[in-house]
């Protein structure tokens, strides 16, 4: 297929910077981002608070107007070079926080806000589509206060979705539910915009439902986004130390490079890629693993584990001293001081040493 005739992405931010504050106290919550969503993709911007995820939904939705940079969605820009489209004119459905749903009217009425210009019979035919899609056919009479909190979370989405938008935005959509409703809901979510070909952008600081969730995931730490990539890119090969201290659990072990192998005191491991010089390794729990001592070896010794049931975390401190986290399945006991050697699986990823 020839360029002319490929369709833009659904999304690009390009250079896209926002400043709060004032001129002697700035403060800088979107440092030069860039970011590219396809069509029917579902991607998450995953950060701590404060890192610049939320400002950046905002910019794109229209609530806040960029400093520089430009936002196009569907290719036409709705913000940069002077231009900023408001935000009922950009063709972004929005899921809030808060649900943000209509309390003295029906779940019905509230799926049909957006689509007050279609006609009576277009309307009737598009929520029950909408109320077939997301499972509430139904429960279309009822009061939001009559709905559960998942209830609540498909008639949010279904609003959202009803205009046929260009684009859907998810702000921590998921923090009012309890801990046992969220990764059911978190499964209906998926399931829904998947059966709707939406494509959608999704803010959380929860690690799991990021890499759980979407196609993709930027990483933003301090209002930059650092890496975007597959969560299974993202976790086993990430691009800066920064991201691999932020994204699950990891030990890192002072290191000299020779190439393809590194020195350190777990013994000569092979490099992912060619390293020199003092490095730092990073090794996830699940790539230690835990053998029985060894007559003669210096040995590891255990100081506490904690049991998932599923799996569980040991730590582990070496015969230097230094302190790492390896996981390991249920069926056997780490009780403390227990001697162990450790072996490392796979190569290992090196990031050049912190000064």
């Amino acid at each position: 297929m020839s360029r002319l005739n490929q369709k833009p992405p659904a999304l690009r931010l390009q250079g896209v910077f926002k400043q709060f504050g004032t001129k002697s106290a700035p403060v800088l919550a979107v440092n030069d981002v860039s970011l590219t969503v396809e069509r029917g993709e579902f991607i998450a911007l995953l950060g701590r608070s404060g890192c610049g995820k939320t400002t950046t939904l905002r910019l794109i939705a229209g609530f806040e107007r960029v400093d520089s940079g430009t936002i196009e969605i569907d290719g036409a820009l709705m913000a940069g070079n002077s231009v900023h489209v408001r935000p009922e004119r950009r063709r972004v459905g929005m899921v809030f926080q808060e649900y943000a749903l209509f309390p003295h009217v029906s779940a019905q009425a509230n799926i049909e806000f957006g689509l007050r210009s279609m006609s009576a019979a277009e309307k009737r035919a598009r929520t029950n589509e909408i109320l077939d899609l997301t499972r509430l056919a139904g429960l279309e009479g009822r009061m939001p206060h009559e709905l559960s909190g998942g209830q609540q979370q498909r008639v949010a989405l279904a609003r959202a979705l009803a205009p046929n938008p260009a684009l859907i935005l998810l702000d921590e959509p998921f923090s009012n539910l309890d801990a046992g409703l969220r990764a059911r809901v978190r499964s209906e979510v998926v399931e829904i915009l998947h059966a709707a070909k939406a494509t959608a952008v999704f803010v959380t600081h929860d690690q799991e439902e990021a890499l759980s969730m979407v196609d993709r995931v930027a990483v933003m730490l301090d209002g930059c986004v650092e890496q975007v990539a597959s969560p299974h890119e993202l976790y086993t090969n990430p691009a800066s130390r920064s991201v691999a201290e932020f994204i699950g659990e990891a030990n890192f072990l002072p290191g000299f490079g020779h190439g393809d192998t590194i020195e350190c005191e777990l013994g000569n491991l092979a490099a992912r890629q060619k390293v020199h010089g003092p490095v730092d390794i990073l090794l996830r729990p699940e790539n230690i693993e835990l053998l029985p001592a060894q007559p003669g070896l210096p040995a590891a010794r255990v100081r506490h584990s904690l049991f998932f049931g599923h799996d569980q975390l040991i730590t582990v401190q070496l015969p230097t001293g230094t302190h790492v986290i390896a996981r390991s399945g249920p069926s056997e006991a780490y009780v403390s001081d227990l001697p162990l050697q450790l072996a490392v699986r796979s190569p290992v990823i090196a990031y050049p040493r912190k000064r």
